[in-house]
């Protein structure tokens, strides 16, 4: 299994180096913006940047499901990795890990950074604690979600459904959060959600002929 995840890592750095600089960049403007503050972070003032850096995020974690996925059908990994003794389902699983992967590498660094700006330049109110984690758990979700919808119209042997099937049900997830809100209610329908697009994902790599 170890073997697959690094092949897939190998295959996709591009996308891990990506999710490295990404969060560094990140890092690195949101610690200048804190320091550039007077007494308390005017977390206002990021959401304008914030909405459509999110949104090009997602699309692009679903742009490594479609990639993953697109690639294998075309250049018929699974076709000769199947010939080892391997099952098409560990291969999926390994594909999955390497998405999850890049996905933390994004986000564990931010999540650490914001909460150290938080209890250096913010009264120590107990409920930030929670506010950081309902907003974590939400960011992860909508972005594995992203991810897996990636997984699942990648592996349409079309050009077009792959692309702009992904961007539709993308775009839909951020005004749907926006309504709802960070919290359990919107975590409890993204798992669901990853949970149908993961079985469907499944049954379509395991039962298409390679």
């Amino acid at each position: 299994m170890f073997t697959l995840i690094k092949r897939e890592i190998q295959d996709h750095i591009l996308y891990l180096i990506g999710s490295t600089v990404l969060t560094a960049i990140l890092i690195v403007a949101l610690t200048t913006f804190a320091f550039q503050q007077d007494t308390r972070i005017d977390w206002d003032d990021l959401i304008a940047p914030v909405i459509p850096l999110a949104i090009i995020t997602m699309l692009g974690f679903c742009a490594m499901g479609v990639s993953q996925m697109y690639t294998d059908r075309n250049r018929r990994i699974s076709a000769f990795v199947s010939t080892l003794p391997v099952t098409r389902t560990q291969i999926l699983f390994a594909r999955i890990a390497t998405g999850i992967l890049t996905i933390l590498i994004l986000l564990i660094p931010l999540i650490i950074t914001i909460t150290i700006l938080i209890r250096w330049f913010e009264p120590p109110i107990p409920m930030y604690a929670g506010i950081i984690f309902n907003i974590s758990l939400t960011t992860f979700l909508m972005m594995f979600t992203c991810y897996c919808i990636g997984l699942l119209t990648g592996w349409n042997p079309s050009k077009v459904i792959p692309t702009f099937g992904a961007l539709v049900l993308t775009c839909i997830l951020m005004p749907l959060v926006m309504i709802k809100g960070f919290g359990w209610e919107i975590a409890m329908i993204l798992a669901a959600f990853i949970a149908a697009l993961l079985i469907r994902t499944w049954q379509t790599f395991t039962s298409t002929s390679l």
